[in-house]
């Protein structure tokens, strides 16, 4: 990404009110949670254009770490060195120790 993108992202975040790293689930609860604060239809008179305004930052926000997000891949498959049990992970680091190794029974 460039350095431009990078820093439209991260104005994206900081509309948002986001962290540093964020699940997709956390970009839309933010997005839910800022656009029924200020979304325009609950808002009155000159305090509605302001609303307006803010929603469509929002949604241009939203939108923008969606497509963000759409860019990545995502593993499907456990990595060949990707451990799932606890047991197996500790025995295939210190198995071959006496006092840690299974033993037969």
């Amino acid at each position: 990404m460039t350095r431009r993108e990078w820093e439209a992202v991260m104005a994206a975040r900081d509309t948002l009110g986001l962290a540093d790293r964020a699940t997709i689930a956390e970009i839309k609860q933010a997005y839910r949670r800022l656009s029924k604060r200020h979304h325009p239809d609950l808002s009155a008179g000159e305090k509605a254009k302001g609303a307006n305004e803010r929603m469509i930052r929002l949604s241009e926000a939203y939108q923008l770490l969606l497509r963000y997000c759409a860019g990545y891949n995502f593993p499907l498959k456990p990595s060949s060195d990707e451990h799932f049990d606890p047991e197996d992970w500790w025995m295939d680091r210190f198995g071959q120790d006496p006092l840690w190794s299974r033993r037969d029974k």
